[in-house]
Parts: C-alpha cells; structure tokens; sequence
C-alpha cells in the first residue's frame, strides 16, 4: 500500500539522518512567494528552472495557478508569505498544457455522481449560492488566467505597498519561462 511505502522510507530518511541537507529556517532566503500549479510535471522542474532549492521561496500550488476571489486562501496564503514571512514579491507561474486550460466542471461532477455524490446535494449547493460547475471552471488562456490572477493580487486593497507582482507562464516539457507580465513596471 501507497502509505505503507512513504511510512517505511520516511523512518529510513530520518534514521539516517537525509533531512540534513533540507535544513532551513522559515523565511524565504529569496524573499519571494511563488503561485504554481499543482502539475506533477512541475514539482522538480520548476524549482530547477527558476534556479531556486529548499528555503529560497514560499511556493503555494492549486489546480492551474488560479486566484480565484480576492479572499480566497491562496491570497491569504501569499498575504501572510508577504507580511510575516519577508516575501517582497510574488510571482504567478502559469504553465503550458494546463489541465485547467478548456477544463469543463460537468465531466468531475458527474464523476462525483458516479462516486455516490447525490443530486440532493447540488440541489442544497445550488440554493445555496454555490454554482459547483462554475466553480470547477478552468480557463481558456494560460496567459490571460495568469494575467487575471496577476491583476486581482496588484489591485488587492491589503496587497503590501510596492510588493511587486510578477506573471509568467513555464513550459513544463523544457522549463523555458515566459514572461507575462513584469511586476517592477507597476
């Protein structure tokens, strides 16, 4: 089994001591907080392409890099990296052949279904005010999400002053960067 494994490495990896060469402190060495996508292509790669290692940056990962309401705990996770943590500037990176991109929610709800999910339920969220089909919603441009998650973090109201915003989308086959936007010209 799936725990098992990572239970019976974890004891080895702490027996012999291999958390050594992962020691840091809390702060970022880089003053940086980083928004990436949860993509697996991206959990070595990207580090590696922004020439970052353990203890350089706050990294904050969801489905597709996305800010999604200016009061959502992504905000809150990069608000607390920049005021208690010493992170001067965020970046939002994006990536090319996001499963977010053209993502349409009807396909995982009816999976939710499928997995026991009842329609009572949508029915309670509907009246509710939660639309799950618009909240499972992806986007049509890597660029333009980046953009828009770039835009609602800059014109946040409790955004520290001069905390520069930086886009950028990654390509996760050769780790080139693409520049989005350039948050020192803000």
């Amino acid at each position: 089994m799936l725990l098992d494994e990572i239970l019976d490495y974890n004891s080895k990896f702490v027996e012999e001591e291999k958390y050594l060469d992962y020691k840091t402190d809390k702060f970022p060495n880089k003053k940086l907080a980083i928004l990436s996508c949860m993509d697996t292509r991206l959990v070595e790669l990207l580090p590696r392409a922004l020439n970052v290692k353990n203890g350089d940056v706050k990294m904050v990962k969801n489905a597709g890099a996305i800010v999604t309401d200016p009061f959502d705990s992504v905000v809150r996770s990069l608000f607390v990296a920049a005021y208690e943590l010493k992170a001067d500037e965020i970046m939002v990176i994006g990536h090319h052949g996001c499963g977010m991109k053209n993502f349409d929610g009807a396909s995982t709800i009816s999976k939710m279904k499928d997995q026991g999910v009842n329609e009572e339920t949508f029915t309670t969220l509907e009246y509710a005010g939660v639309n799950v089909n618009d909240w499972l919603q992806g986007f049509d441009s890597v660029e333009a999400s980046v953009q828009n998650s770039v835009d609602i973090l800059r014109n946040h109201p409790l955004l520290p002053k001069d905390t520069p915003v930086h886009g950028l989308v990654i390509d996760p086959e050769s780790g080139k960067l693409d520049l989005v936007t350039k948050g020192y010209q803000q």
